[in-house]
Parts: C-alpha cells; sequence; structure tokens
C-alpha cells in the first residue's frame, strides 16, 4: 500500500538519524566473516547429554549472561510478584528453550552477532533455525531495517443514520490536536501518531494509531483510546446510540489485510544474499531449486487466499515471543509477511523478508517474568531503547528459517530432518 505522507515523514525521520545516506549504507551491508570473525560457536548443539547443556550454560555465563532461572537454579518467583500477569495463579509451564546463533544482523538498530532463544517442543525446529542462523553469518549477515512503528486501537460508535455517522467522522478529524494533547498527559511513554475514520452506513469506526515506545503496547493504547472517547462522548456535537472501546478493526490478535498494508507493531524488512557457493555446500541445493520451490509456494499461498505468503514464519515467532515474554496470541497478526527469493545476474541467492507486524516489547507484561528476562539479556535486547533493534533480530531469525525449511525442501530432507530431531529415539 503506498505510505501516507505523515507516516513518510515518520520513515525519513527514522532513517536519517544523523546518518548520511553512504553512511547507512555501510550499516545495512554484509561484513564478511574473514574481516569480521563472527562470535564463537554454541557449543554441542546437537547433543542432549548433561555435560552438553552444561557447557551450553557455562558459555554463556563466562560470556557475562546469568542464567539461574532458565538453568533450574533459582527458586519460582514469589505468586505476589506475578501480579499484573496471571491469575489464579497454580505453577509454571515448562517449555523447552534451545538458542540459535550467532546470527549476524546488519540492521538500522541491531548491529552485531546474536544468540536468540527459541522455547518450543518441536523438535528440528531449533536446528533448523541454527542452520539458516550459520548460512546469513558466513554470507556476511543480513540487512534489517525498521521503518514504521504503530499500535492501534479501533473504537465503534453507531448513530441513528448515516448523516449523523459521517457529521461526526468529520469532526473527530478537527479534533486531532486535542487528543494528541490529551494522551501526552495520559501517558509518558505513548504518542498518538494519527487517526482514521471508517464509515460502514451508520457506524462511524475510528482507527488511532500511537507509538508506544519500547513496550508492545496493547494496554497502553487501550489506556489512551479510552481517554480520548471519554473527552470525545463529553464534546461531540452528534451523540452516539451506543459505542464501545474496540470494533474489531485494530487487527489486535489477528491476520487481516487491513494490518498487513498499514503495519500494527513494527515494519520491518530483512535480505541477505547467498553465495551459490555457501548455498551448495550448505544446503546441499541449488539457487535455482530455491527459486523453483519460492515460485511454486507463491502459487500456492495466493490459491488459498493467504494474507502474505510465507513458509513458517510463525514457528520461530512463537518460539521466541515464548521464550522472550511476549504476547504469544500476537504471533496471529506478526506472522503475516511476505518472503521473497530471486536469483541474481551473478547466480547468487537473494532472500528478503517483510513483516509489517512485529509486535513486539522489550518493556512491561511480560518481559519482567525472570527467563524472558534471562532471554532479552542473553541477546543485549533487556530494557529500555532496545524494541527496535529486537524487533529486526527477530526477524532475521525468521529469515534464518524461511532459508533453511526451503532448503531442506529442495534438498528432499524435510522429511528426513524430522525424522532425525523430531523422534524421541533418533542419534
Amino acid at each position: 500500500m503506498p505510505t501516507p505522507k505523515q507516516q513518510a515523514a515518520q520513515i525519513i525521520r527514522r532513517l536519517a538519524r544523523g546518518l548520511p545516506l553512504e553512511v547507512l549504507a555501510r550499516r545495512l551491508a554484509p561484513r564478511s566473516p574473514e574481516e569480521h570473525p563472527p562470535r564463537p560457536e554454541v557449543p554441542h548443539p546437537r547433543e542432549w547429554s548433561r555435560g552438553a547443556w552444561e557447557q551450553r550454560v557455562a558459555f554463556f555465563e563466562g560470556q557475562g549472561t546469568a542464567l539461574p532461572h532458565l538453568a533450574g537454579r533459582a527458586a519460582y518467583p514469589d505468586p505476589a510478584e506475578l501480579r499484573g500477569n496471571v491469575e489464579a495463579y497454580l505453577g509454571m509451564t515448562w517449555v523447552p528453550t534451545g538458542v540459535i546463533g550467532p546470527l549476524r544482523v546488519n540492521g538500522l538498530h541491531a548491529q552485531g552477532d546474536y544468540y536468540v532463544p527459541l522455547a518450543t517442543s518441536e523438535g528440528a525446529l531449533v536446528a533448523s533455525y541454527h542452520r539458516g542462523a550459520r548460512l546469513i553469518t558466513l554470507a556476511g549477515g543480513a540487512a534489517a531495517l525498521t521503518t514504521i512503528e504503530q499500535v492501534q486501537r479501533a473504537p465503534g460508535f453507531a448513530f441513528k443514520t448515516l448523516a449523523e455517522a459521517a457529521h461526526f467522522g468529520a469532526w473527530v478529524i478537527g479534533e486531532f490536536d486535542g487528543f494528541h494533547e490529551l494522551v501526552a498527559k495520559r501517558s509518558r511513554h505513548a504518542r498518538l501518531l494519527d487517526v482514521h475514520t471508517h464509515l460502514e452506513a451508520n457506524y462511524c469506526t475510528l482507527i488511532f494509531a500511537f507509538h508506544t515506545g519500547d513496550a508492545s503496547g496493547q494496554n497502553m493504547v487501550t489506556f489512551c483510546t479510552e481517554a480520548i472517547c471519554e473527552d470525545i462522548l463529553a464534546r461531540t456535537p452528534v451523540k452516539p446510540h451506543h459505542w464501545f472501546l474496540e470494533a474489531n478493526m485494530s487487527g489486535d490478535k489477528k491476520a487481516n489485510i487491513l494490518t498487513f498494508l498499514q503495519t500494527r507493531g513494527r515494519k520491518v524488512e530483512a535480505e541477505v544474499v547467498l553465495p551459490r557457493a555457501l548455498v551448495e555446500r550448505t544446503l546441499r541445493t541449488t539457487p535455482e531449486r530455491m527459486c523453483d520451490y519460492w515460485r511454486m509456494s507463491f502459487v500456492g499461498g495466493a490459491q488459498t487466499g493467504s494474507v502474505g505468503v510465507s513458509g513458517h514464519i510463525a514457528n520461530g515467532l512463537a518460539a521466541v515471543f515464548l521464550a522472550c515474554g511476549q504476547d504469544v496470541a500476537c504471533v496471529s497478526e506478526a506472522s503475516v509477511g511476505v518472503t521473497r527469493l530471486e536469483l541474481t545476474d551473478a547466480g547468487e541467492l537473494y532472500c528478503g523478508i517483510t513483516m509489517p507486524n512485529v509486535i513486539t516489547g522489550t518493556v512491561g507484561g511480560g518481559t519482567r517474568l525472570p527467563t524472558a528476562r534471562e532471554c532479552l539479556c542473553l541477546m543485549g535486547c533487556e530494557g529500555e531503547g532496545k524494541a527496535s533493534a529486537f524487533a529486526e533480530i527477530v526477524t532475521v531469525a525468521c529469515l534464518a528459517g524461511e532459508i533453511s525449511i526451503v532448503g531442506a525442501l529442495c534438498a528432499g530432507e524435510f522429511s528426513s530432518a524430522h525424522a532425525r530431531f523430531g523422534r524421541q529415539n533418533s542419534t
């Protein structure tokens, strides 16, 4: 969808960040492993022994990342500490957490080699994403760019007639500056970016878009929108017959075409060019065959009415979300994306991914939980000022998973990989 003027200005401000275009281009460019050696590999990634596990824990703790809760050495938190995260608390659900990396990210916000935790009970998933991460790193890393950041809430108002609804919508647009000031008083972190009006006969839905800082922001935008609606109801020249705080047009926790085009969370693009020799050696297939598969899969996605077309973005997202205390239900909208594979003029494999709804945060919500804090620390993404970097790392990790699964399908190894890693008696 074409970018509105205000959104374009926001993107320009983000891209500038005091960086001339040539500096930005260098920041996103690959960094060869020969000139910039990657961080060490995770010890024994395909061993399940206690000794191998202890070495992995020691590996990260030796780098200054304490993992007492992930390693099971710390007691459960006091139930009182979980207020705001869960009700009728019983205990903790165990989900095994593995790690991939180093994953090289050459992003606008994320720069470096990262170890990414994935919480999953699906055998073969971590191994597959780890293979993709290794491939990206050997290729010099993936460029990543966060452009748009916004989270919506969409209250709906019902009127007696279409004329009343239209009058109401026109009045609301003229009050935007006042709403902006109201939000600034209501929240230290939220900022009102825009409001769209949508008429459907005698219904008028207002779609408010907010910037929510380093929080994923669903509660923040709810509280701010409620304050705006209270102000609207007190002053509107046309009183609604009834209204609701959410009219199911914000895209909250559902895949839909509106947020696919307009963004809910952070819009992140990532790309990497894989040399032919690397594809053939690591994935045991060719760039041409991978492009053939991508075209067929894209046709299949189009025929089935997919919102976006990708392989298994949801796998990586769900695993990162579980590990890092994100709202897992938001995988519904966050997993909507487009993966693209193309053959370059030089015969290399161009791999791109666009994820318009990476709704993540590094403060608030589940990020306060002990294991989530440790996982965010493992990536250097805990706390304020880290949310955009986190989103770029997550997107590149998803790209790694896309490359790996396509490679497995093209090499005829998809089934055998699951047989090897997804069964209890595998060796």
